[in-house]
């Protein structure tokens, strides 16, 4: 007798991948940029400068409007206080006078010796002199050197870290197959065509 009944077992499949993890490192880099800053000479200098003040000289000469002005005042001024003080001397003779004397011929003596007096005219202009003054001259030097400028831009290393993986992935579900591998039944069993009739011993 055979078996009627075959059992088949279909195992599961698992497909694996894995990543190894890994270590990625950037070289740092360096970049100079260079600029040149240019100097330069400066000189700035200044003469002597010469300042001649004629106002005053030209006064003497030639007076101006106000200063005439001014002038006439002064000897105005200056002639009243010669006659005040004249008339004062006259009157104190007049008060010391005797009887008997000349007072008035005195008088008259004195303003004849007065005019008599000598009056050439000489006189030296301008009486004042210019007023002369300087400033000293000047001189600034200023020298600057080039300049270089260096920048440097670093960037600094990096390090890239990329972690392992393991994927798991089912191919094929486990399954069970089971097949009738016999032939077909009969019920009843004598309508099966190859039916043989067992004997039975009484």
């Amino acid at each position: 007798m055979y078996p009627l009944i075959e059992i088949k077992t279909v195992p599961i499949e698992i497909e694996m991948k894995v990543s190894h993890a890994k270590l990625e490192y950037t070289r740092g880099t360096a970049d100079l940029e260079i600029s040149r800053g240019e100097g330069g000479l400066s000189i700035k200098s200044r003469p002597i400068k010469l300042n001649i003040d004629t106002f005053e000289a030209r006064n003497s000469i030639v007076p101006t409007a106000m200063r005439s002005q001014e002038q006439a005042a002064q000897r105005g001024q200056q002639a009243s206080y010669t006659a005040t003080a004249t008339y004062a001397q006259h009157g104190q003779m007049l008060l010391n006078a005797k009887l008997g004397e000349d007072v008035l011929s005195q008088f008259a003596a004195e303003a004849a010796t007065k005019d008599l007096k000598p009056n050439v005219g000489l006189q030296f202009l301008p009486s004042v002199p210019p007023e002369i003054t300087w400033d000293p001259g000047e001189m600034h030097i200023r020298y600057e050197m080039d300049k270089l400028n260096f920048d440097w831009r670093v960037n600094q290393p990096k390090f890239e870290f990329t972690p392992g993986d393991i994927e798991l992935s089912v191919t094929q579900q486990p399954d069970v197959i089971i097949k009738y591998v016999g032939g077909p039944l009969y019920v009843p069993p004598s309508s099966d065509p190859d039916y043989t009739p067992v004997d039975v011993e009484a």
